[in-house]
C-alpha cells in the first residue's frame, strides 16, 4: 500500500470502529526518546521520516505535526499525500488535542499502548477517547519484528552494585509506598534494576521488555528469543522469573493489592489491564529516583570513558586541522561523523554512539538539533565555524559534549563575542556553589547571565541528566527555566551547554557533563546549610583562539588554564608522542 492506500484503509477501520479520529504519535510502549522500527507507525502511516512527530486522521482530513527541525524534510515527503503539515513550533499552531477539542465531534480513537497514563488522563481531560489499535491489523506487510538481539548481564564491577542489592532497595521502596507490586516499563530502568543490556534500539543499550516487582517475586518479561545459556543462567541465579512480552498483560490482570506505577512511564495499556477494584498509586519511579544517583563506581567508570573520549576528540581534532583539507582534499559533515565515529571506535570498552552525531557547519550550526545524512548535508570548508556535538556509550560509562571550533579565515570580532558569552556562562555554571535542595532552575540563569547582558538568549535546556552506559537523555534533574521541583544531589549527572545561534552565519554551543559534588566548607559560610558545587567531568580543549579576551576575568582564565592542565595530564597517557604534542598546544597557558 502506499500512503493514499493506508490513509483510505485506516479511515474505513475508523468507520467500523465508530470513531471520528485517530491519532498515531511517535512513541513507542516504553516512552522511549529512541525507539526500534517495530514501532514506527507515524512514520508508515504518512511516508515522513522523521524522528518526531504526530498523525491525525479524520474522515476528510490527515494532519501532521511536527516541530522546526523537520519542516523541510516534511514539505518534502508529504507532497502528495493530502497530508496537512502543522508547524507545531509557530506560535500560532494549535496543539494536536486542542485541535482536535475544536475540530472534532465523536470519538477519537488511540492506541493506549502508545500513551502514557498521564497524557490519556489529560487529553481525556478535553476530548472523548477510546482505547483501540487500528494500525496493527493494517500493517501486517514489511512490518519489522520487534528486536530479536540477545540481552546479555552487565557486570556490577561496572554498575557497583549487585541484582541483590537492588532489588531489596526496590522492595524496601515498595512497601514504604504501601505497595505490593510495582510496574516498570521504561527499558533504562529495567536495565538499570536487573544489570542487564542489550541492543535493541539505537542508541541506548537496552533490552525491549517489561518488569512487575512484587515483595516475593521479580518477572521480566521478555521475548524468548533474546535469552540465550549466559543470561537464563544468570537470571535464575538472581530469581528472576521470565515469562513472554505480551503476557505482561494477562500477569497485570491477575495482580492483587496496591499497584504502584509511574503515570508519566507506563502505558495506558498497562493501567487498563489493572483490575479495577485494585488499589493503584501513581508516584515517581523510585528506579528512576534512585537510578539518577550515581554510586562510586558509576562515577568513576565516568571518569574512565571521559579519558578514551578525550583521546578520541584530541585524535580527531588534530585530523582535523592538520589532514582533512591537505593537498586539496574535501570533507563533508557525514565525513566528519564518521571519522570522529572511527577514533572513538579505537577506545577501550567503547560500544556505540550514545546519540546521533551533530556537526553543524556554518549555518548549519545554528539549527539546534541538526542531522545531516549522507545524502544531504554541507560541504566543509577549512573555514568558518563548526560545532560538533557527541558522544560515546563505553561500559565504562557515557558521554555527550560539544565544543565549537574556528576551521580558517579572519573570525568576526561578533563570533569571538558570541563565543565568549558562552564559555563565560559556561564557566559559571560548573563553577556554581549551592545550597543542598537547590533546583536545576534555579541555576539556570547563571549559565545565561553574559548573553542576557547583551540581549541574547537561547530556547533549549542548559542541562539534562544522563545515564551510565544508559540514555544519553535521563531524568528526573536538568537544568532548564522550566520549574522541575527535582533537587540537584550528590551523584546526579547534568550537562552543561549554554549557546547562541545566528541563522545562516554559525551556531556556538559548549558543552560538558559534570556532577553533583560536596563542597568544602569556607570560612564565610554563615549557616549549617550543606553546600554543594559540580565536578568536571568532561575532558576536552576549548578553541582559545574564539575567547575575546577583553571579556573575561582573571577568575575565568585561571579556571581555563587549571581544567587545561588537567585535560592534558590525563588524556595525554593515552596518545602517541605527536598527538600528546598537538594537545599540548591546544592545552597552553592563556593571559589576559
Amino acid at each position: 500500500m502506499n500512503v493514499l492506500d493506508r490513509l483510505a484503509a485506516l479511515r474505513a477501520a475508523m468507520k467500523e470502529a465508530k470513531v471520528a479520529a485517530y491519532v498515531v504519535p511517535g512513541n513507542d510502549p516504553h516512552a522511549s526518546e529512541y525507539m526500534a522500527s517495530h514501532w514506527c507507525e507515524m512514520q508508515w502511516l504518512s511516508g515522513f521520516n522523521g524522528e518526531s512527530g504526530t498523525m491525525v486522521v479524520t474522515t476528510d482530513k490527515a494532519l501532521l505535526w511536527t516541530d522546526s527541525r523537520y519542516y523541510l524534510q516534511a514539505g518534502i515527503e508529504l507532497k502528495d499525500s493530502t497530508i496537512e503539515l502543522m508547524r507545531e513550533s509557530d506560535i500560532d499552531c494549535p496543539s494536536v488535542v486542542d485541535w482536535l477539542a475544536e475540530n472534532v465531534q465523536g470519538l477519537v480513537g488511540v492506541n493506549p499502548e502508545m500513551f502514557s497514563v498521564n497524557d490519556f488522563s489529560a487529553w481525556n481531560e478535553k476530548i472523548a477517547l477510546k482505547s483501540i489499535d487500528l494500525i496493527k491489523p493494517l500493517w501486517i506487510e514489511g512490518r519489522p519484528a520487534i528486536p530479536q538481539d540477545k540481552l546479555y548481564p552487565y557486570s556490577a564491577d561496572f554498575a557497583g552494585e549487585t541484582v541483590e542489592s537492588k532489588l531489596a532497595r526496590m522492595r524496601e521502596k515498595l512497601v514504604a509506598l504501601h505497595g505490593d507490586a510495582i510496574i516498570v516499563s521504561a527499558l533504562d530502568e529495567i536495565a538499570w534494576l536487573l544489570n542487564i543490556r542489550g541492543n535493541d534500539v539505537e542508541y541506548n543499550p537496552v533490552v525491549i521488555s517489561y518488569v512487575v516487582l512484587k515483595a516475593d517475586k521479580c518477572t521480566l518479561f521478555v521475548d524468548a528469543n533474546k535469552i540465550d545459556t549466559v543470561a537464563r543462567n544468570y537470571l535464575d541465579f538472581n530469581n528472576i522469573d521470565v515469562q513472554p512480552y505480551e503476557a505482561v498483560f494477562e500477569y497485570i490482570a491477575r495482580l492483587s493489592g496496591t499497584v504502584i506505577y509511574d503515570g508519566a512511564r507506563v502505558n495506558e495499556a498497562l493501567f487498563e489491564a489493572i483490575p479495577a477494584g485494585r488499589k493503584k498509586i501513581n508516584t515517581k519511579s523510585p528506579i528512576l529516583i534512585d537510578k539518577a544517583h550515581k554510586n562510586a563506581v558509576e562515577l568513576e567508570g565516568e571518569r574512565i570513558a571521559m579519558r578514551q573520549d578525550a583521546a578520541a576528540l584530541t585524535r580527531f581534532f588534530k585530523w582535523l586541522e592538520e589532514e582533512a583539507f591537505a593537498n586539496g582534499k574535501t570533507q563533508t559533515e557525514w565525513d566528519l561523523m564518521e571519522k570522529l565515529h572511527a577514533f572513538r571506535d579505537m577506545g577501550e570498552n567503547f560500544v556505540e554512539e550514545s546519540f546521533g552525531t551533530i556537526a553543524g557547519y556554518k549555518g548549519n550550526g545554528a539549527i539546534v538539533h541538526y542531522a545531516a545524512t549522507k545524502d544531504n548535508c554541507a560541504e566543509v570548508k577549512p573555514e568558518g565555524m563548526l560545532l560538533l556535538d557527541s558522544g560515546g556509550q563505553y561500559l565504562d560509562g557515557t558521554t555527550d559534549i560539544t565544543r565549537t571550533v574556528w576551521l580558517g579565515g579572519e573570525i568576526p570580532a561578533q563570533a569571538k563575542r558570541d563565543y565568549t558569552y558562552v564559555l563565560k556562562g559556561h564557566i559559571a555554571l560548573q563553577t556554581a556553589r549551592f545550597p543542598r535542595g537547590t533546583r536545576g532552575n534555579q541555576l539556570d540563569a547563571l549559565a545565561k547571565q553574559f548573553m542576557w547582558e547583551a540581549g541574547i538568549t537561547f530556547g533549549h535546556g542548559t542541562g539534562h541528566g544522563v545515564g551510565h552506559f544508559l540514555g544519553c537523555h535521563e531524568g528526573p534533574q536538568n537544568v532548564r527555566t522550566d520549574n522541575n521541583p527535582t533537587p540537584l544531589e550528590v551523584g546526579h549527572i547534568v550537562s552543561d551547554e549554554p549557546g547562541i545561534y545566528r541563522t545562516g552565519q554559525w551556531g556556538i554551543r559548549t558543552e560538558n557533563l559534570i556532577t553533583v559534588t560536596p563542597a568544602k566548607q569556607t570560612e564565610a559560610t554563615t549557616t549549617e546549610d550543606e553546600w554543594l558545587t559540580f565536578e568536571t567531568l568532561t575532558l576536552c580543549f576549548y578553541d582559545t583562539n574564539l575567547i575575546d579576551m577583553s571579556l573575561m576575568t582573571d577568575k575565568e582564565i585561571a579556571w581555563i588554564n587549571a581544567y587545561h592542565e588537567r585535560v592534558y595530564k590525563e588524556t595525554a597517557p593515552l596518545l602517541n608522542a605527536d598527538e600528546a604534542d598537538f594537545l599540548a598546544r591546544k592545552c597552553a597557558p592563556i593571559h589576559l
